[in-house]
């Protein structure tokens, strides 16, 4: 019904957050993202939900996309975290800590 919790919206505010978190370590590609999404646990992320994101990120200014030649055949597009996205990343991290904050309040933390 329509008091069900929107998850996909938060989802997906910590879905960039985590994509330019990976990308602010390291300059890196695609499929490189996919992996370590994987790995941090988001294991239903695919190409078709990466891939948009990237592009929403490259729009905003937040990342820069160069393509540069792969060992391995075709040119891979790799991605960068810009200054602007640095700022974006920080802002959004803050964000989540206080929503953390809150939500450890509210529900307690009685698991020790």
């Amino acid at each position: 019904g329509d008091c069900m919790y929107d998850k996909t919206q938060l989802m997906r505010g910590s879905l960039e957050g985590c994509i330019l978190k990976i990308i602010e370590k390291q300059t890196t590609y695609g499929y490189e993202i996919l992996m370590g999404m994987k790995e941090a646990g988001w294991i239903d992320v695919s190409e078709g939900t990466l891939y948009p994101i990237l592009l929403r990120l490259e729009k905003q200014h937040y990342i820069k996309a160069e393509k540069k030649a792969s060992p391995l055949g075709p040119k891979r597009k790799y991605y960068q975290i810009t200054e602007k996205g640095k700022q974006v990343y920080q802002a959004y991290e803050s964000i989540w800590k206080d929503f953390q904050a809150c939500v450890e309040k509210l529900c307690g933390r009685e698991v020790r």
